[in-house]
């Protein structure tokens, strides 16, 4: 018999789970709109590198012009509207799973960004927002001498 370690969090991890599987369910059976302003809310992976902050929303079957990307008082906010094309002749839908209508994402931008430097792209489905990083938060390199003797202190002077 395996003995395992009794962890209380897990229990309330698993309860936070359902809770929001409750609430987005409700949201998308066209519940109350104070749950939920928007029709769906596309994933997102953020990562970061020593040069730039990447983002990455999964939103296929958009055009670019149907993007609303803002940075504002280190707020970056993404609106966009995926909308239900519509054929002239009577479809006979059977299921319909694909999230139709707005999304709205917003995020806190760090200091370390530069706001001048943001690039945006769009392709295979996926918004890739590019944010740069100001040079001077960038991390240094610092080399160590060997038998230098002792470390003396040097004034940072601006290049004449």
């Amino acid at each position: 018999m395996a003995i395992t370690r009794w962890d209380p969090f897990r229990d309330v991890l698993a309860l936070q789970n359902r809770m929001n599987s409750l609430f987005q369910d409700y949201a998308r059976t066209g519940g109350d709109d104070l749950v939920s302003t928007a029709s769906f809310v596309p994933p997102v992976d953020i990562y970061e590198d020593e040069h730039r902050i990447v983002l990455k929303l999964e939103v296929p079957g958009m055009k670019q012009e149907d993007f609303d990307i803002q940075l504002e008082n280190n707020t970056l906010t993404i609106r966009g509207e995926r909308k239900f094309e519509k054929e002239e002749k009577e479809e006979n839908f059977h299921r319909i799973e694909r999230r139709y209508g707005t999304f709205f994402r917003s995020f806190a931008v760090p200091n370390t960004v530069n706001t001048e430097q943001v690039k945006a792209g769009y392709d295979a489905g996926v918004l890739r927002i590019e944010l740069a990083k100001r040079e001077e938060t960038k991390p240094k390199q610092i080399k160590v001498q060997v038998g230098a003797g002792p470390v003396k202190t040097v004034e940072n002077k601006p290049a004449a």
